[in-house]
């Protein structure tokens, strides 16, 4: 067993092993049940290990070493006079079941998604539109597009499903009204294989709904995604709901794209006001064409932030997203600028606004 293949279990008490294998299948993670550890290399190379108290005795009999992510199991809180056995194995905490299967399952998925992305985070973007027609779903595909590997997210139920740009509208999988989440936290692996993946996206699209999007619900998606080491990419409506909120306070970097005309950067002046007051670290990606000979830096004085980038109009962009959705074409004026943007993200990962100028 590798550090990344699965959760070890040893649990005497056979209803136990049962609560185990359920709440393990909850949070999408492997569980190998073994009478004992065949050496100490099992014992330490395990992702997490899970124990009843028959279990931690035999254990603590054999020797082992003490080791992090150690949970012990039972059907209720041990009697003070056990609770030596949980600590002489180095228990991590005693989880109650099926009482406190909410909190197992929260362990057992950070222990996997820990295991396999060497505990890195990955970094969480807001694309919002400064107005309407701004491109913002487009660019927030975009940035998903140049990330390596990357979970885009819907945050914006009345926009007809961000599935219909990156052209997976038909694809298999679960959209936001089909997902049933609980609390605490969600496992990545088991999420990305439940939603639809196109160009190695994993998609959570709102779809056609209209329905609001649960807060709490985006906020554990997104923090999924992050503990997996996947760039998550939102895009917002302009328009302030709990969901939205959750997503902005989430944001390492909030992208605001506006046209390069005099109405647009009007109403991007105060979308980005709003943007600020929920998130300091917000850039401008201004898109062209510039009817009035609009430049780009001109757009930055006048909406009042700093420039991440700016795109010359695409030709033939509008006819390829009706035909199949946005293509990962990497010299395209949009493509370029996603990177450039994620290239900012990269170097300033807590920037403010002064350092963020591109």
């Amino acid at each position: 067993m590798s550090s990344s293949n699965g959760i070890l279990a040893v649990v005497v008490d056979a209803s136990l092993g049962r609560e185990v294998d359920r709440v393990a299948a909850a949070a999408g993670v492997r569980v190998v049940h073994v009478d004992e550890p065949s050496s100490r290399r099992v014992w330490l190379a395990a992702s997490a290990i899970v124990l009843d108290l028959d279990g931690a005795q035999r254990c603590a009999e054999l020797g082992l070493p003490r080791r992090d992510r150690v949970l012990v199991v039972g059907a209720a809180a041990p009697h003070p006079d056990q609770w030596h056995v949980a600590l002489s194995i180095g228990a991590r905490r005693v989880v109650s079941l099926p009482a406190e299967e909410v909190a197992l399952v929260s362990e057992l998925a950070d222990a996997a998604e820990s295991a396999g992305d060497d505990g890195r985070r990955g970094a969480v973007l807001a694309v919002v539109g400064g107005c309407g027609g701004a491109g913002a779903s487009v660019f927030a595909t975009a940035l998903a597009h140049c990330a390596p590997k990357a979970l885009l997210v819907d945050v914006d139920p009345w926009g007809g499903g961000i599935d219909l740009t990156l052209g997976s509208e038909r694809d298999a999988g679960l959209r936001w009204p089909e997902l049933a989440l609980g609390g605490g936290r969600v496992g990545y692996p088991a999420l990305a294989a439940a939603l639809p993946s196109r160009h190695g996206i994993t998609v959570l699209s709102a779809g056609q709904s209209g329905g609001e999007i649960d807060a709490g619900a985006l906020a554990a998606v997104v923090d999924g995604g992050c503990r997996a080491g996947v760039t998550t990419v939102c895009d917002l409506p302009r328009r302030a709901t709990p969901a939205v909120g959750a997503a902005l306070d989430a944001a390492d970097l909030v992208v605001l794209v506006a046209p390069a005309d005099v109405r647009s950067c009007a109403a991007a002046a105060a979308v980005g006001r709003w943007l600020t007051e929920a998130n300091p670290n917000v850039g401008l990606v201004v898109r062209g064409p510039a009817p009035g000979g609009l430049r780009s830096a001109d757009v930055s004085r006048i909406v009042g932030l700093p420039l991440l980038a700016a795109m010359r109009a695409q030709p033939g962009l509008a006819a390829e997203l009706e035909r199949d959705g946005l293509r990962p074409r990497r010299r395209s004026p949009l493509m370029s600028a996603a990177r450039r943007v994620l290239e900012v993200l990269q170097r300033q990962p807590g920037a403010t606004d002064e350092r963020m100028v591109a």
